[in-house]
């Protein structure tokens, strides 16, 4: 049994060492090239959860005498596999900065474009408010007036 665990040792090293690679590699890369990276590690690590799993269970069928040994370094590959997640979510976001940013762009013209826009429709809204304002006025005016009819 041990040796079907030493065999997913092996297979989690060989995973574990190319997801670090990719993970180094996603903020340097753009387009449809780091989408794919994104999600070809994002399998790989779910294919990590797995063995951790298999692992899990060929630790408990280790005789007692030996387990603990195992069970040392399956929390290990554990605490590995957190290191893992984390440094791929912080890769991701520094990814999803570099889209935003793509996308909106840093353009300081068009950063006073759209204040000169928030500027504009800020004062017609304000001219809106006043002429409700206004027309609310009438009403309650128009309300307390005695009708002709009485």
């Amino acid at each position: 049994m041990s040796s079907d665990f030493e065999a997913y040792e092996q297979d989690f090293g060989t995973i574990t060492a190319d997801i670090t690679n990719k993970i180094g590699r996603i903020p340097k890369l753009s387009g449809e090239e780091k989408t794919q990276l994104v999600l070809n590690v994002d399998k790989q690590l779910e294919e990590v959860r797995e063995l951790l799993e298999q692992m899990d269970l060929e630790v408990r069928e280790i005789p007692i005498q030996s387990r603990a040994m195992y069970n040392s370094r399956l929390k290990s590959y554990k605490q590995e596999m957190e290191k893992l997640e984390k440094d791929f979510k912080r890769s991701r976001i520094a990814y999803s900065d570099e889209v935003r940013n793509e996308l909106l762009g840093d353009d300081a013209g068009s950063s006073e474009n759209q204040r000169a826009h928030l500027l504009d429709n800020t004062e017609k809204l304000e001219r809106s408010s006043r002429r409700l304002e206004a027309g609310y006025q009438i009403a309650v005016e128009t309300e307390c007036l005695p009708s002709e009819d009485s």
